[in-house]
């Protein structure tokens, strides 16, 4: 499947202003990971995270890697659970990464557009 190149770039933008590491992505594409696995101290050992993040926080940022398309959630015999997985769209960002030691860390550019699509996306 491929994506346009507006999609791909504002997915890798939003992939590198997160704050989780390729690891997590990479166990993502693998099967679903909880939030428990990335949260808190759980996700900094599992190398998922730079530190520890609060819950609220990983989940935030996990729903805005949804909104763009890069993830989805684990759905269950009984619904939604708390674990999330690679959509097609982050599979293809992982692809453009392969061989890479770590998410590319984003300019300061990269960060005020990524504030600035949030803004835009909660308003509507």
């Amino acid at each position: 499947m491929e994506f346009p190149r507006k999609t791909l770039t504002r997915a890798k933008r939003a992939i590198a202003c997160s704050p989780f590491e390729l690891k997590l992505f990479t166990q993502m594409r693998r099967s679903s990971v909880s939030l428990a696995e990335i949260s808190g101290d759980c996700g900094y050992f599992n190398q998922y995270t730079r530190a520890p993040i609060p819950e609220l926080k990983a989940e935030q940022s996990l729903l805005w890697l949804i909104r763009v398309g890069v993830l989805r959630r684990e759905v269950d015999g009984q619904g939604l659970t708390d674990s999330f997985r690679l959509t097609p769209l982050g599979r293809q960002v992982l692809d453009l990464w392969r061989g890479s030691p770590a998410v590319p860390r984003p300019t300061w550019s990269d960060r005020l557009r990524n504030l600035w699509t949030q803004a835009v996306h909660l308003a509507f």
